[in-house]
């Protein structure tokens, strides 16, 4: 039996045309010779109806405390609306379809309310399904604990969902349908000439995911990953062929060619702050700074340690607790806000000289001031002015010729 696990996005499902494509792409995989097993996020975004983030705001109208077990209740509704609505669009095609929930697929979760992890996926109520010939149309985004409780993967989690579904079936193919053509070398809005990746490796996506692109949660990706299975970026809307997600360092690549590129895209983050601490010179003192950022469920990057000085970006939203927490530490603080993170990620700079001298020239000759770099075997990232933010990425898009 092949498996295929097509999961579709919000903006896929949030009207009844959109929803017609998607009976398009659910039909082709079927002539193609697949069994479809189909994942659903809510549907559409922030302002719609049944959107998660509707929903959010409806729960905390009333109480904006409210507490995570019960924001995971609400939250999980937006996907069992979409998934009923697509369920009943198959039905009046004359396709089999049967909804099912998170916890009706298998999905376990620990109990970690509003960010729960997968504990395991028993995929024996979705092959008795498609055995039938039927096709499940399931709830991302959601699980269910060992204890019955119904959870929520994060933001997201309907690729997580999808991924782990794709593991569990031993899918052929995992595809996550969105309104984009693919994955591009860089956000379009800022990038003009801004182009489709054909292919690009788990890794590489995994890092533009972590820092900043919006393109596929990297938890998804490293579960794919360590099944081998391949992952498709595609529009639901088009008819374009995406961008393949493999081990194109095994030369599985699908029978795509893969040029022997240095970077693969710019991405960036933004609403940084940047944390510098003077410290003293003894051995637990680099320690006791980080461990009271852990402590204080503060999340650090960037994090460059000099004798005498630390420095580490943190997002603007926690920088003050930030500041207050290191100061009752003895520590002399300073702050620099409105910063934004931009990163070049390519599998390709290994070990290859000249690549951050060629990082370092693109935004010295635009004039970018750099307030701090880190760097890793496939990626390299800067620190610099928010208001600087688009001119580095395109000076970056352009430096490394990643339009052609």
């Amino acid at each position: 039996m092949r498996i295929i696990v097509q999961k579709f996005g919000g903006t896929s499902v949030s009207s009844p045309e959109a929803r017609q494509l998607v009976v398009g792409k659910i039909i082709k995989a079927k002539q193609q010779g697949f069994a479809p097993v189909v994942v659903v996020s809510a549907m559409g975004r922030k302002g719609d109806h049944y959107a998660t983030d509707t929903l959010i705001e409806l729960a905390r109208s009333t109480n904006k405390n409210i507490a995570a077990r019960e924001l995971d209740q609400i939250m999980c509704c937006g996907e069992m609306i979409s998934a009923v609505v697509m369920a009943a669009t198959l039905q009046s095609k004359g396709l089999e379809a049967t909804m099912l929930t998170g916890g009706q697929a298998g999905v376990i979760t620990d109990m970690n309310y509003n960010n729960a992890r997968i504990l395991k996926v028993d995929p024996s109520q979705i092959l008795r399904l498609v055995k039938q010939g039927k096709i499940p149309i399931v709830c991302g985004f959601q699980g269910m604990s060992p204890e019955g409780e119904l959870t929520t993967l994060g933001r997201g989690g309907s690729d997580t969902t999808a991924s782990a579904l794709g593991g569990a079936l031993n899918a052929e193919l995992i595809e996550i349908y969105t309104d984009v053509d693919g994955i591009m070398t860089a956000d379009p809005r800022i990038v003009s000439n801004a182009k489709i990746l054909d292919c690009i490796s788990y890794g590489e996506v995994c890092q533009l995911a972590h820092q900043g692109a919006k393109v596929i949660h990297p938890r998804a990706v490293e579960i794919a990953m360590q099944k081998g299975i391949p992952l498709m970026v595609k529009s639901t809307f088009t008819d374009a062929e995406g961008t393949l997600i493999t081990n194109i360092n095994n030369g599985d690549t699908g029978g795509t060619a893969v040029t022997d590129r240095i970077a693969t895209g710019v991405t960036y983050l933004a609403n940084i702050a940047q944390i510098k601490v003077d410290i003293l010179d003894t051995n637990d003192a680099s320690f006791k700074v980080f461990k009271t950022m852990a402590e204080s469920g503060i999340s650090v990057d960037l994090i460059n340690v000099h004798p005498g000085k630390i420095m580490f970006t943190v997002n603007e939203d926690v920088a003050e607790q930030a500041v207050i927490k290191l100061e009752k530490l003895g520590h002399k603080v300073e702050m620099v806000k409105d910063c934004a993170k931009v990163s070049v990620v390519g599998g390709g700079m290994r070990e290859v000289p000249g690549v951050m001298a060629s990082f370092v020239e693109a935004l010295t000759m635009n004039n970018i001031q750099i307030l701090q770099t880190v760097d890793s075997h496939t990626s390299i990232s800067v620190l610099v002015r928010k208001t600087d933010m688009q001119k580095s990425v395109t000076a970056l898009h352009e430096k490394f010729s990643l339009f052609n």
